[in-house]
């Protein structure tokens, strides 16, 4: 038996962070739908080409070693499919970004429509089949515009 009170929230604080840290671990590169952010291209600072479809908004921080992962990725798939835009931004120069879209934590990936409206987000590194499978309709034009 435990007598220590110092042990004591020593034990319990580490249980805690564990419990945390594996929540976190959990969710992270898991995809969100149903969000209400709107104006995504004008928070890039660009308007969509006649072509562009589907905006990949990457929030990132100077520090952050899973965001270089995440910008290569999405470097790389906007780059093999057309009508895909990824633009990221830095929040520790636009925390105004992170305000409005209620980002907490980096790398966020908001994808917006052609009009602006949010499609989908992702906080840490994205599962790049699942984030293509979701785009894919608004790219062939299956989809809600």
């Amino acid at each position: 038996m435990i007598s220590d009170p110092g042990l004591l929230v020593l034990v319990g604080t580490l249980a805690l962070a564990t419990a945390v840290g594996l929540v976190v671990r959990a969710r992270a590169g898991r995809m969100r739908t149903g969000g209400a952010a709107s104006g995504g291209w004008a928070l890039a600072g660009t308007a969509p080409a006649a072509s562009d479809r589907v905006l990949l908004l990457q929030l990132s921080s100077p520090v952050c070693t899973p965001c270089r992962r995440t910008a290569e990725l999405l470097t790389e798939l906007s780059a093999r499919r057309p009508g895909v835009v990824h633009r990221e931004i830095d929040v520790a120069e636009r925390p105004d970004v992170a305000r409005e879209l209620s980002v907490m934590r980096t790398p966020t990936v908001v994808a917006f429509t052609r009009d602006g409206a949010e499609l989908l987000r992702i906080s840490g590194v994205p599962r790049l089949p699942e984030l293509e499978a979701a785009i894919a309709p608004r790219l062939t034009g299956t989809g809600p515009a």
